[in-house]
């Protein structure tokens, strides 16, 4: 009767050990120390938690009321919420310590060919000021179609002559550029951006709006929308496209910008490398949730600063919890 009681029990003890261990961290979050997660209040220590709830990465740009971008803030310093529940942060890192994946999105359509050879060098600057060793930065060129012309590379000589075979076409697929490019960060690690050089117009694509914005979601991309604006009236300019672009950029934790002359088209780059040089990685593993909806919420707070009144946060507004589009 002995044996057979102690089986039992060292079972227990051995599923118990099992499920104390901690939560491995990401691989690409160095020197990065991750908690197992939270079960949620209102468990209790009968029950059984597996640990096979994925990480959810949330990047956060914070900034001043002059909008320039806040450094040297700490764990401490924020508080994320998911659909309006605290979440535990398990991973904290500064931008510099992950690798950079970046789809530069380059609208090709016939309204872009008075400006197309600006923007092109303006881009090309961008990519050799931002683009590190452990970078990598793809260009697409989009009108009726939407061509790859560089794969994912740091090298900077492959990048230049890509950008160089863009060719005009006729209509504009902005938001199937959107959606590709999404698909191809997807499977990227690390931080993931996309920047979108485009007068704003939509033409031919298959996606929608709706569409796209989901595979930006889906694949953890922020968005940079550089809008062209023509110096003439604005009696060709697409103001839907445009707020649709605002929108875009805003719910992935983005940025927006007008341009209409070559040294606004460069100070919005500019801005953009500031900005991915200051970000902060703030990654949780999600307590229990009952809702039904498959998007999660998410907001940041700032803590424990005297400034925190005068500071913005921006990140993206939650997550998908499947893949389904």
């Amino acid at each position: 009767m002995r044996i057979l009681f102690a089986l039992p029990l060292l079972a227990a003890v051995m599923c118990a050990a099992q499920t104390s261990s901690s939560v491995p961290k990401p691989p690409w979050a160095k020197g990065s120390t991750a908690a197992k997660p939270n079960p949620g209040a209102g468990d209790d220590n009968d029950s059984t938690f597996k640990v096979d709830v994925k990480l959810v990465n949330v990047f956060v740009t914070v900034t001043d009321e002059r909008g320039a971008p806040v450094a040297g803030l700490k764990k401490e310093n924020f508080q994320v919420l998911e659909d309006n529940r605290p979440q535990k942060i398990s991973v904290f890192d500064k931008e510099s310590e992950l690798p950079l994946s970046i789809v530069l999105d380059i609208d090709t359509s016939l309204s872009t060919r008075r400006d197309l050879p600006l923007e092109v060098n303006s881009a090309r600057r961008f990519a050799h000021a931002i683009i590190r060793p452990i970078d990598a930065l793809s260009v697409y060129g989009f009108n009726e179609i939407v061509d790859e012309v560089v794969p994912f590379t740091p090298d900077l000589k492959t990048i230049d002559r890509g950008i160089e075979h863009l060719h005009l076409g006729a209509a504009t697929a902005l938001y199937d550029a959107i959606y590709v490019g999404s698909e191809s960060l997807e499977k990227r690690q690390g931080r993931k951006v996309m920047v979108i050089i485009t007068d704003g117009g939509d033409t031919i694509s298959k996606t929608d709006y709706q569409e796209a914005l989901r595979a930006a979601q889906i694949s953890e991309a922020i968005v940079y929308s550089i809008i062209v604006v023509p110096i003439e009236a604005s009696a060709g300019r697409d103001t839907g496209g445009e707020h649709a672009l605002i929108q875009l950029s805003a719910d992935t934790g983005g940025k927006y910008f007008y341009a209409t002359t070559i040294s606004q088209l460069d100070s919005a780059f500019q801005t953009i490398s500031d900005e991915l040089r200051t970000q902060y990685l703030l990654a949780y593993y999600p307590s229990q949730r009952l809702a039904d909806s498959d998007f999660r919420r998410i907001e940041v707070k700032l803590a424990d600063l005297p400034d925190a009144a005068t500071y913005k946060t921006r990140h993206r507004t939650g997550y998908y919890t499947s893949k389904a589009r």
